[in-house]
């Protein structure tokens, strides 16, 4: 499939009947939704293959993303959702969540010159989404911090296709090779670097939220590297745990520094992280 869907599958329609429907989110194989509807409020993404081009390989995952996220959704006793597939790919929709995310939340705190901190309750709020998931024994494998959306009444953590912990359909299925790198723990990369894939787990949640709270409080990476590496160099980097001297403000710093730690049974458990800002 060349380009991206211009309009939503006729089986979602159907399923949904909008009142309303916005484009939220047209990425790589990925394209995200707020629709209203009698129904309620609603996030629904459909996902398609990539076609490889001169700079980018062809990735037919991100046609599953979306069922897969579903059946993880369905494997961890949520509602009011569905997913299945359409003719490009799969589709899912759940429950609309409003908030900002972490980092935009954030945002002034890292004004140059501010005397804001963090506070330790909105990062709380983020461990206590992860514990929830750890719990029941799965990882989420692509902890970042567009994926805590800080609601009035709780923090949700979102997108949850890369997750791993229970069986998820064959058809549906795909192997883990990664995540966004900022956030990807030494082992992780490691082990993609060598042999294209990796397993997530908690360990390395754990590394992945100490880099989102890092990045979301200060603007800076965790690891040092040039923007524009390319995906290996950072991975490399990242793997040697080339880190910046740099430490979130208050609190934090020193609960986060303990969360990057290289090695993974040196990091704390998100039940010890949990307890340290409580």
């Amino acid at each position: 499939m060349s380009g991206s869907p211009s309009e939503l599958p006729i089986v979602v329609l159907d399923a949904l009947m909008p009142t309303s429907q916005r484009l939220v989110l047209d990425r790589r194989g990925s394209m995200v939704w707020e629709v209203q509807s009698h129904r309620g409020h609603y996030a629904v993404k459909v996902g398609y293959p990539i076609e490889a081009t001169a700079d980018w390989p062809a990735q037919p995952w991100t046609a599953l993303a979306p069922a897969c996220e579903g059946a993880v959704l369905h494997r961890l006793g949520f509602d009011d959702f569905a997913y299945g597939e359409w003719e490009h790919g799969t589709w899912n929709f759940q429950p609309w969540h409003e908030g900002p995310d972490l980092y935009r939340l954030w945002e002034p705190c890292r004004s140059k010159g501010s005397s804001l901190a963090p506070h330790a309750s909105v990062a709380l709020s983020c461990v206590e989404a992860l514990a929830e998931l750890h719990a029941k024994g799965w990882a989420h494998g692509d902890v970042q911090p567009a994926h805590f959306i800080v609601g009035p009444e709780r923090t949700h953590l979102i997108d949850l296709a890369l997750a791993r912990g229970g069986h998820v359909p064959e058809g549906y299925d795909f192997p883990f090779r990664g995540c966004l790198v900022h956030y990807e723990a030494p082992e992780i990369a490691r082990s993609v670097l060598a042999t294209g894939g990796a397993e997530p787990t908690p360990e390395a949640d754990i590394y992945a939220l100490g880099a989102s709270l890092l990045i979301s409080a200060t603007g800076w990476r965790a690891v040092e590297y040039p923007d524009d590496a390319p995906r290996t160099f950072q991975r490399e980097a990242v793997a040697n745990g080339r880190r910046r001297p740099v430490k979130a403000p208050g609190e934090l710093g020193d609960l986060i520094e303990a969360m990057l730690s290289h090695a993974p049974e040196d990091r704390p458990t998100i039940y010890e992280v949990a307890k340290a800002l409580s």
